[in-house]
């Protein structure tokens, strides 16, 4: 695998955007319904420092980005500065290729040092293949909100998942 992965930088935006608005649009895992200007996601990118708990890196095959992997606060309370939540992102006719794995461990190997306890990540279901994602990378089921988001006309259930640093 030719997967390179490097810190997210604004270049990027306009891309991670494109990546994002696809889900949107035409998916329901997640549960945002109108697309998204680079301008309007810059807040989200400026987030993800290139250091410190919340990361943002984006996978290139060759001068492509493919996808992207984030570690976000998980709440705004002090007491779950421990805690992350991870997300990501693969263009459509990027998947299936093990890019998601890769850029999972290489956030979790960037993120070993760091002063964090749980990483948690929230999944619409069904999505089979990023529950057999997340828990091939050793996240645990943990419970199921049940009709949590409403998108396509239909509400959706979000199973979650924990993993311990």
């Amino acid at each position: 695998m030719n997967l390179a992965i490097r810190p997210a930088e604004l270049a990027d935006l306009p891309r991670l955007t494109d990546i994002y608005n696809h889900y949107v649009t035409h998916s329901v895992v997640t549960f945002h319904v109108e697309p998204f200007t680079p301008e309007q996601r810059r807040e989200w990118f400026d987030q993800h420092p290139t250091t410190g708990r919340h990361r943002l890196l984006v996978g290139m095959w060759e001068d492509q980005i493919v996808g992207y992997v984030s570690s976000s606060r998980f709440r705004p309370m002090t007491a779950y500065e421990t805690t992350v939540e991870t997300s990501i992102y693969l263009a459509p006719e990027w998947t299936g290729r093990g890019f998601g794995k890769a850029l999972y461990q290489r956030l979790f190997a960037e993120l070993a040092g760091e002063d964090i306890r749980l990483a948690v990540a929230g999944v619409t279901v069904p999505n089979p293949a990023s529950v057999a994602l997340h828990q091939s990378l050793g996240f645990v089921h943990v419970g199921r909100f049940h009709a949590v988001g409403r998108k396509a006309g239909q509400f959706r259930d979000v199973d979650w998942f924990e993993r311990p640093f």
